[in-house]
């Protein structure tokens, strides 16, 4: 199993998002209502929890609107919603929702299963401790430091000597041993995540996932870490990101890497180990960025990079190419 997929599958998300109502398969019909296209649900069972691709669980609902959708013999009892009629036919032996809006469906189901940070209705306990606010609910080890005005969310659990310096805010996250958090950062915010034909607050995609920051990394200061929509946002042991700097949700970064600051990575970005990111990046979502690969200051990759690349420029591309393109077009300018 990829690294990636045993850190999704580690954390136990009622201890970050309280339950809201209890949901049965057989009530996922009446919960949709005029969202259902057609429907084939005949088990009953509990909904327990939340589904993604790189992570089935059993009792589960898991939301597919990718065409390239397959599913392997599992031995699990979970179902799927979906907009996309093929899966649905090709699936249909399976316990299997068509909807008309994937989006609404989505809404529907979390904010009925989950309560989060975006609802009015969730809540949170604190403490105040040396002037910053500590949720009960929380674990910070007794070695680690927590610097003036911080807040510590609901969940959040911090690991051994690890600083945590003055007005960061942390939230849904699980931080590692040795790990120092620059000054006005935050960790564990809600996702970008709406449809463009329903824009506005109220139609915002719940995120239920986390950050997981491995050990021995530092991040700078101001920056904005966004927690998986379902799963996790991921930070690998001994990196180094500096000021500056966003992950979008569901973003993750292998062992070892070292991001200048100003630079964004979109959503669900993976990057490989001993990463060389240099300043003002950026990065476009769902691409896959291999292992020992190095970008330039101020580049824009728009795509996949293989294993070794060095890449500068925009649209990224191989370094070598670059400079010569950046020769040329000084010749034709003289």
């Amino acid at each position: 199993m990829h690294l990636f997929n045993l850190f999704m599958s580690n954390f136990l998300r009622s201890e970050f998002y309280p339950k809201n109502l209890k949901l049965f398969s057989s009530e996922v019909n009446d919960l949709l209502g005029n969202l259902i296209i057609k429907s084939n649900i005949n088990k009953k069972f509990e909904i327990l929890e939340i589904s993604s691709l790189k992570n089935i669980k059993d009792f589960s609902i898991l939301f597919v609107n990718d065409n390239r959708f397959k599913i392997k013999d599992l031995k699990k009892d979970f179902i799927i919603v979906t907009d996309k009629p093929n899966i649905f036919s090709q699936n249909n032996s399976l316990q299997i929702v068509l909807v008309d809006n994937y989006n609404k469906s989505y809404n529907s189901i979390i904010n009925h299963l989950y309560l989060h940070e975006d609802s009015l209705n969730y809540d949170d306990n604190f403490i105040n401790k040396d002037g910053s606010f500590l949720s009960k609910f929380s674990y910070i080890d007794k070695s680690s430091k927590i610097g003036k005005n911080c807040l510590i969310g609901r969940g959040v659990k911090i690991g051994k000597n690890t600083i945590i310096k003055n007005n960061v805010i942390i939230k849904n996250s699980i931080i590692g041993d040795n790990v120092i958090i620059g000054d006005n950062s935050t960790i564990g915010s809600s996702g970008f995540g709406f449809d463009l034909k329903n824009m506005g607050s109220k139609d915002l995609y719940p995120h239920i996932g986390i950050v997981h920051i491995s050990n021995n990394v530092c991040i700078g200061s101001n920056c904005s870490f966004d927690r998986g929509k379902i799963d996790s946002t991921y930070i690998g042991e001994n990196s180094m990101i500096d000021n500056l700097v966003h992950l979008a949700h569901n973003v993750y970064i292998g062992p070892n890497a070292c991001i200048a600051a100003q630079s964004g990575f979109a959503g669900s970005v993976t990057v490989g180990s001993h990463f060389i990111c240099g300043g003002q990046s950026a990065f476009n979502g769902h691409i896959n960025i291999g292992n020992n690969v190095t970008v330039a200051g101020k580049s824009g990759v728009t795509k996949n990079l293989s294993d070794n690349s060095i890449v500068a420029g925009f649209p990224a591309t191989d370094i070598n190419k670059w400079k010569k393109s950046i020769i040329l077009n000084r010749k034709k300018n003289v």
